[in-house]
């Protein structure tokens, strides 16, 4: 396994703070770049096949904050193809964007970008995912490894409140080309690891799904439950994974007996999470992490420095990327009304049908 990246917190402001930028239509050019023009960003997504919340959250969030910020900026998604996500690139640089902004769909694809759109002069961002041995000049995400951290510690909860003792773990880790998912397993594999090593827990089948493919999952969950039909917990990398694998389960009449993680707090997710089905998932506040990006994003197109509070190594590209990290939260059934509170998700998204009462119990009002 690829070397995952280290994280150092910084102690102290790593560089100047950022100028709060108004309206680009402004007297005072608030909104307007180095050279008086108005900043022009541009945003590769991904795909909206690995997880919703590329096209529900992040796509929302990014143009609320540049609305705010007064620029001008283009979203685009690759819909997972490497091709078009360099092609995307291509046209933003032609189009004049003072900053790109990219989610890689691999280290390799990304890297090739930045270094591209560095060669023309545009500054970059690298978005929830570092591209290892890029040129970003700044990465904002979350704090990954504490991601997967808190998804073995709420699947070992989960086993205990049910009461399994010695429970054999099934693991579906998230796309190996994508540096999170790398993270994720060292979160949770620090949890997990002990437990298998002492005879606690009995390590099952673990595999890692390419592209973070949904329907691959469920095919690879069921070949896993087949060869161990005695599987009792199952570390899912994402809601998505997750949701394939209560599927299979559901097929057995087994979903809510075996506990499953998930992360992104979707509303599949969440109501997975309130039927019982879902042990817990990870809520990733992605405003927060949208409007530091926007934030940076402003501020290398007017030419100044951002506020960070970390750096990230790098060990493919050997560097220290400044870097804005989020904190995640651990959500069960009695505190998924914080995802609510938070404006990630509605109730009326969530609380739909036979979820309405499902929604009352848990104290969603």
């Amino acid at each position: 396994m690829r070397k995952g990246i280290l994280l150092t917190v910084a102690s102290a402001t790593l560089l100047a703070s950022l100028t709060a930028c108004g309206d680009s239509s402004s007297d005072d050019g608030g909104g307007t770049g180095s050279d008086g023009a108005t900043p022009r960003i541009g945003v590769i997504l991904p795909d909206s096949k690995s997880s919703a919340r590329w096209e529900t959250a992040d796509r929302k969030y990014l143009a609320e904050a540049f609305e705010a910020a007064g620029v001008e900026y283009d979203i685009q998604n690759a819909q997972g193809d490497k091709q078009d996500f360099q092609t995307i690139a291509d046209q933003m640089i032609t189009n004049g964007v003072n900053v790109l902004m990219i989610v890689n769909l691999d280290s390799g694809t990304g890297k090739a970008v930045l270094d591209k759109a560095k060669s023309q002069g545009v500054a970059t961002i690298d978005y929830d995912r570092l591209t290892l041995g890029g040129s970003a000049q700044y990465y904002v995400s979350f704090d990954n490894t504490e991601v997967g951290r808190l998804q073995g510690e709420g699947l070992a909860a989960c086993l205990e409140e049910k009461g399994v003792e010695q429970p054999l773990v099934a693991t579906l880790n998230g796309s190996p080309t994508d540096n999170n998912a790398l993270l994720f397993a060292e979160g949770y594999n620090g949890v997990l690891d002990p437990k298998y090593d002492s005879g606690e827990y009995t390590k099952g089948p673990d595999q890692s799904v390419p592209d973070w493919d949904n329907a691959e999952a469920a095919t690879i969950f069921e070949q896993m439950l087949t060869s161990e039909p005695g599987i009792n917990g199952v570390l899912a990398a994402n809601d998505g994974l997750g949701n394939a694998a209560i599927a299979v389960l559901r097929k057995q009449n087994r979903n809510g007996e075996v506990p499953v993680t998930g992360q992104d707090a979707t509303v599949q997710g969440l109501q997975n999470i309130l039927a019982g089905d879902q042990c817990m998932t990870v809520y990733k506040a992605v405003k927060k992490e949208a409007e530091a990006a926007v934030r940076l994003a402003v501020s290398l197109a007017r030419g100044e420095e951002a506020e960070t509070n970390a750096t990230v190594h790098d060990p493919e590209g050997d560097r220290d990327v400044p870097s804005v990290l989020e904190s995640p939260e651990a959500i069960f059934r009695d505190n998924v009304k914080d995802v609510i509170e938070d404006g990630y998700v509605t109730k009326e998204e969530l609380c739909t049908g036979d979820y309405a009462a499902l929604c009352e119990e848990a104290g969603i009002n």
